[in-house]
């Protein structure tokens, strides 16, 4: 049984819609951490790997207030650009913030924290080197 063709257009058109949403979230989180000057930004991509996202964005901070207020830009201009409000974890510390936008995570840490969790060599041992963004 085939599906109506008017089904087959629909669902392409939402895919086609959510992946859009999803380049226009990671773009602009990876503004925000370039104009709040965070250092080394790597994307990695995790479509195929696992449900839990599509891309997930790592950078650091100089310090707690910096991985702070490069958390509230973030968040700041996602709300201001419709994208709602993310869920939110790590911001009364700010040694390590994650920002759960769906398909797009952001994880900003101080560069001690960072090196202990070691996130880009569990999630992306396997990336290839044209996969690495400098930020």
């Amino acid at each position: 049984m085939t599906l109506p063709e008017t089904t087959h257009t629909e669902a392409a058109s939402a895919e086609t819609h959510a992946l859009a949403r999803t380049e226009d979230l990671r773009a602009l989180a990876l503004g925000c951490l370039d104009e709040m000057k965070a250092e080394e930004t790597i994307a990695i991509d995790l479509a195929g790997k696992t449900s839990l996202a599509d891309t997930m964005i790592i950078a650091s901070g100089r310090s707690q207030r910096h991985v702070g207020s490069i958390a509230d830009k973030i968040l700041q201009e996602m709300k201001a650009r419709g994208f709602g409000n993310a869920r939110v974890e790590g911001m009364p510390a700010c040694d390590w913030v994650l920002i759960d936008a769906g398909d797009v995570l952001v994880h900003i840490f101080r560069p001690e924290v960072r090196g202990f969790y070691n996130l880009e060599k569990m999630w992306g041992a396997d990336r290839p080197a044209g996969q690495q963004l400098a930020g």
